[in-house]
């Protein structure tokens, strides 16, 4: 069968933006399905084009779909691209697609699966043989699907990205050269472009000739506009990412970006003639163990919420600022925009009482086997991705005071001895002072992996014990690994692993916990922890994402989906301290805030 084609709906071969032949401005919007429940995909791009964009994009989160290298990647169910990428042409959007292999996105490990970066390290995103050879696997499993959506083909795609502000990261144009080849000889006819900073740097490492090269900033856009058109005269300016909000780190404050700021900005973009992508126009939720983590000096972990203070709300809510754009586009467009879908409801505030279920470490020795070695293994040496591993160990301590060393410590570990908790260790301080008896004691190490970094050098670091455990001088051999996959967890294994056996310990103490709330008909809930310190909280089977005390997150968003009518249970995984009660609250907290200011390094 001959598949009809024709050249690419996007052109820009007059030095103006074209499609179809006509005069165009992408007015697009990121939304990435992985953050989104995929029953809530229609609702949410709905208000996509309720807000007057013309376009939706989204990233390609490899680690989505293929978690183990002998799996074969999966595109079903939540992991549908194809069929996100259908309802958005239903609703009458053109889609960009990013699929990397590299996203950043705060997403865990930049998008990259851990399996790939224990092989290739710092070979990650470069020309090493072994690394394309890992790509070419898989795009040859996802470009087909793009491409047999494209245009050309009957379908929404206009636009694919080569690699994600590769500019930032390295040189090597041989990689950047080795990516569109691989797309264009796996069936990609549509526009390719590349997306950097808007610094010389940043698009001397990122860009290819006859590739368009747009940019990816928050402010100063005319400045943007002026680089960009005197590197590459007779490109159209498009902004790639236009940062109307912003992310969080946990310890930090809730940034966010004031509407006549972010209003300004966008009038300034499309007064230079240019094109936009708001960055995001839906942020999403970064559910189960999907956040990454950035390093600036000390590892900064991602918090569960993706709201990003975007036009629509991580709840689907519009927003002051979707006020504003929509007004701002409907004026530059002159397209009267479509009907806002109306707010999801919200379930009706209520406290409700847990249960102490299995005390912590009992819990998580029994939760798995062990694996038995001299030295502490890494996560990678045990086939973990992400989650927790507990390391048990029974070395002799000196009489008197010590020192307890933990080196290549990644990110965070409870250090316990005998059942009690010593201290919380982290990157930045892997020591701790202990006491013997010159006996031996029962060490017991449980280590967070708490986001791979997602962007810069360290990209593809690993997590675990990556260096040894000293007591003094001496190093500690003889260890047991229990690694534990929390986000596989659910139905009976999860129940079995949360209630135990035995007596559980009193409110205050580290472990499972479980409540059950009756629901008449599924809506969406704002759930808080009031009382618990740092941990991890299941929705039926499902793992909704991290919680921690330091904020700024106070309430975790649960999508109506995964509630069913009747009785449903919350299971909380508590590291520090069990409260008695949990809490639905009437709308999302997300900290106290902070403006953001956007930077160039």
């Amino acid at each position: 069968m001959t598949v009809a084609t024709r050249t690419a709906l996007l052109d820009y071969s007059t030095g103006t933006l074209r499609r179809d032949g006509v005069e165009h401005r992408v007015l697009s919007g990121s939304v990435h399905y992985f953050r989104v429940h995929p029953e809530q995909w229609r609702d949410r791009l709905e208000r996509v084009a309720a807000l007057g964009l013309n376009t939706v994009d989204t990233y390609v989160a490899w680690n989505f779909h293929q978690r183990r290298a002998d799996d074969a990647p999966d595109f079903d169910g939540w992991r549908d691209l194809e069929a996100f990428i259908r309802i958005a042409a239903e609703v009458g959007l053109d889609v960009i697609v990013r699929p990397g292999p590299y996203i950043c996105a705060e997403w865990d490990n930049g998008g990259f699966p851990a399996w790939l970066t224990a092989r290739t390290g710092t070979r990650t995103r470069t020309s090493d043989p072994a690394f394309l050879r890992a790509v070419s696997v898989w795009f040859d499993e996802l470009i087909p699907r793009l491409a047999a959506l494209q245009a050309s083909r009957g379908g929404p795609i206009v636009a694919v990205q080569v690699e994600n502000e590769y500019g930032s990261y390295g040189d090597d144009a041989d990689y950047l050269r080795w990516l569109r080849d691989a797309l264009v000889e796996r069936g990609v006819t549509e526009l390719l472009y590349t997306a950097d900073g808007p610094t010389d740097l940043m698009l001397d490492g990122g860009t290819l000739p006859g590739v368009l090269a747009t940019a990816t900033f928050g402010s100063r856009a005319a400045e943007a506009a002026s680089l960009l058109r005197s590197r590459r005269d007779g490109e159209p300016f498009l902004c790639a990412e236009y940062w109307n909000g912003w992310f969080d780190h946990w310890g930090e404050k809730h940034h966010m970006r004031s509407v006549p700021s972010a209003d300004a900005t966008l009038a300034e973009i499309l007064d230079a003639g240019g094109s936009v992508s708001l960055y995001m126009a839906h942020g999403g939720t970064n559910f189960g163990l999907g956040a990454g983590a950035n390093h600036d000096g000390a590892l900064q972990p991602t918090i569960t919420s993706y709201d990003s203070d975007a036009a629509i709300a991580e709840h689907g809510a519009v927003t002051p600022k979707f006020t504003a754009f929509r007004s701002r586009l409907a004026a530059f467009t002159g397209i009267e925009p479509r009907p806002v879908p109306a707010d999801p409801r919200i379930l009706a505030p209520c406290t409700v009482p847990v249960t102490a279920g299995a005390d912590l470490l009992p819990a998580l020795e029994a939760a798995g086997p062990g694996v038995e070695a001299p030295h502490a293994l890494s996560f990678e040496e045990l086939g973990l991705a992400s989650g927790l591993v507990l390391y048990r160990a029974r070395p002799r301590l000196p009489r008197g005071r010590t020192t307890l060393t933990v080196t290549g410590l990644h990110d965070r570990a409870q250090v316990f001895v005998d059942g009690s908790q010593l201290g919380v260790l982290d990157r930045e301080s892997g020591a701790l002072d202990v006491v013997g008896t010159g006996s031996r004691v029962e060490l017991q190490i449980l280590v967070e992996n708490q986001g791979r970094i997602n962007y810069g050098p360290l990209l593809g670091q690993g997590k675990g014990i990556l260096g040894g455990v000293q007591i003094g001088r001496r190093l500690v051999h003889g260890w047991t690994a229990h690694p534990l996959p929390l986000d596989e967890w659910s139905g009976a294994m999860l129940a079995s692993i949360a209630e135990g056996t035995g007596t559980a310990s009193a409110t205050g103490t580290a472990g499972f916990a479980t409540a059950r709330v009756d629901i008449v008909e599924p809506e969406d809930a704002f759930l808080a922890l009031p009382g618990f310190g740092k941990g991890f909280v299941w929705v039926n089977d499902f793992l909704l994402g991290r919680y921690w005390e330091i904020g700024p997150q106070v309430t975790l968003y649960v999508p109506a989906p995964l509630f069913t009518a009747g009785e449903n249970r919350i299971t909380v995984l508590e590291l520090h301290r069990r409260a008695e009660t949990i809490e639905f609250r009437a709308a999302p907290e997300l900290g106290p805030t902070e403006e953001y200011v956007e930077t160039f390094e």
